[in-house]
């Protein structure tokens, strides 16, 4: 694996263990980006956001 899939599988591991501060992290990388496309994509950014969330809470893979 390279050092990309390295540093996914270190930020995964460091989320599952302190999962409410990834909540914050997640939630407000969600607001930064409807704030500045005006909230244009902002369902696709909800489905992304829990995407992320289930792929640390529950351990299952993010969908696509």
């Amino acid at each position: 694996m390279g050092k990309l899939g390295d540093m996914m599988n270190k930020a995964k591991q460091m989320a599952k263990g302190h999962p409410d501060q990834a909540d914050r992290g997640v939630s407000g990388a969600e607001r930064v980006v409807d704030e500045r496309t005006g909230d244009k994509y902002d369902a696709k950014t909800d489905k992304a956001a829990d995407a992320v969330r289930r792929s640390y809470r529950d351990g299952g893979t993010p969908e696509r």
